[in-house]
């Protein structure tokens, strides 16, 4: 290894004598090229024209009309993930293999940097099979942002700082609802765990992204409170009730692990209902 990085010392260092621009070089360039082809052909199909379809008795319009009335579609879901991986720089190059089949819009590392991966208005493939609400396609309405995490440690607060600088501009530009802000587990409880319970979801309800529950203390739950249906009303898929409530306590009480719904976790759960109704 030793012999490997002094050769590479060597090259870089011949390279500024002689000019190269090698060592320089974008390590991504070639996916780069391959992103931007990939947007050109997408580019292409958003300039043709509707075509004429025949109608009734094989019928077709006189001539092409194009409505005047029409804009970008926009996301309007945010999915926190963590990557579950060593590096930031290991995250970047599992997005830019095909053969993983994996992306996100957004990555940032443990120092703060963020990486945009993927134009906010396309589709990245993040989310896979899951639900929140009456939202199945999850990917087509949704950014993923990707935290620099193995899932088995405290957020860097430089990481939350620009997670939150990022999400307000987010906020900011598609109008997205704080209700619209949620993880990874909470739209595939049972099959993910991410953003971990290590995530400060408070913080970010305490700015605007993502609801939190109020004042308990005072709160009677009624005899007929069906914990179900108030968590199928915030969103989650109550398909396996076990996975859904589990999900639904390492976002709001992380340090809850067990079993269940306890006294207190009913009453955080009516609380949030009473928010997202």
């Amino acid at each position: 290894m030793k012999t490997i990085s002094f050769f590479i010392r060597v090259s870089c260092l011949a390279a500024v004598v002689f000019g190269a621009t090698y060592c320089a070089r974008n390590p991504y360039a070639a996916t780069n090229k391959e992103y931007r082809h990939t947007a050109k052909s997408y580019a292409k199909v958003l300039r043709e024209q509707p075509g004429a379809l025949a109608g009734a008795n094989g019928i077709g319009a006189p001539s092409w009309v194009g409505t005047v009335n029409f804009n970008m579609r926009k996301p309007n879901l945010v999915i926190i993930h963590h990557t579950a991986q060593n590096s930031c720089e290991q995250t970047l190059q599992t997005f830019t293999l095909q053969k993983t089949q994996v992306s996100a819009h957004y990555v940032i590392c443990r120092n703060g940097t963020i990486h945009h991966m993927l134009n906010d208005y396309l589709r990245a493939w993040h989310g896979g099979v899951a639900k929140w609400g009456n939202l199945t396609d999850i990917n087509s309405s949704s950014i993923g942002i990707e935290l620099d995490n193995n899932g088995k440690e405290p957020f860097d607060s430089a990481q939350i700082n620009s997670l939150l600088v990022l999400l307000d501009t987010l906020q900011h530009r598609y109008n997205i609802p704080a209700a619209n802000f949620v993880g990874h587990g909470d739209i595939a409880p049972g099959r993910k765990v991410d953003p971990s319970a290590f995530f400060p979801w408070q913080q970010l309800a305490d700015k605007g992204f993502g609801l939190w529950y109020k004042d308990t203390s005072a709160t009677v739950v009624p005899e007929s409170f069906n914990s179900l249906l108030a968590l199928r009303i915030i969103g989650y898929d109550v398909k396996d009730s076990s996975a859904a409530i589990m999900a639904f306590k390492r976002h709001f009480m992380p340090a809850d692990s067990l079993p269940g719904l306890s006294d207190a976790g009913k009453k955080i759960l009516l609380n949030l209902q009473q928010q997202y109704q």
